[in-house]
């Protein structure tokens, strides 16, 4: 299992929303829970700084994240991030504890790749439409991809590429493909321009 960023926290002892709103205002730290697994939650906080640095990078919200809560070492997801309506700011962050040996379900990018040398948009005049621009998966932490590549070079004018097309890592798969052929959404078309799109 591969922890992509090494965050630092504090356990917090005061709770409640003025003990919240302290923290944010006066110390520049983000509140923030742990839970998941045999343990109970726990209440920690974190830098500001560090955690909005850490949110510059689109891994970090489907990658296990190293936390390390005054020197003891949690594996984890982030689950839920709440932000300042205004200033957009974190405000609050749920954090989930990661077992190495338990399958995970978890929404990860897709990343269409080679869109300016599509075969139906460069020899053929066609126009691409994304359907989604994220997937959900389930597989183990080790298997757990930062991104599914979507490769548009060969995709003509007329074709649609649903969830079942994706080529998948080793151990990923897609829960709601188990579910039937109605569940085999549309991830991106290929399809003509008309007059005056």
């Amino acid at each position: 299992m591969s922890l992509i960023a090494n965050l630092t926290a504090k356990l917090r002892t005061h709770k409640g929303k003025g003990a919240s709103r302290r923290l944010r205002r006066l110390e520049s730290q983000v509140p923030a829970i742990v839970y998941g697994g045999a343990q109970a939650p726990v209440a920690i906080s974190l830098e500001l700084k560090d955690l909005v640095k850490a949110l510059e990078n689109e891994a970090v919200f489907s990658q296990v994240l190293s936390l390390d809560i005054e020197g003891k070492i949690e594996p984890t997801i982030l689950k839920a991030l709440q932000r300042h309506p205004t200033k957009n700011t974190p405000t609050h962050v749920d954090f989930m504890r990661v077992d190495a040996l338990a399958k995970m379900v978890m929404r990860v990018p897709l990343h269409f790749t080679n869109q300016d040398n599509c075969v139906g948009v460069k020899a053929n005049g066609g126009a691409i439409t994304h359907y989604c621009s994220d997937v959900e998966i389930a597989c183990l932490p080790a298997q757990l991809p930062e991104f599914i590549d979507v490769d548009m070079t060969h995709i003509d004018v007329g074709t649609t590429l649903h969830l079942s097309d994706l080529k998948l890592p080793e151990g990923v798969e897609i829960p709601a493909l188990a579910l039937g052929h109605d569940h085999d959404q549309p991830v991106v078309n290929v399809h003509k321009v008309s007059v005056g799109e």
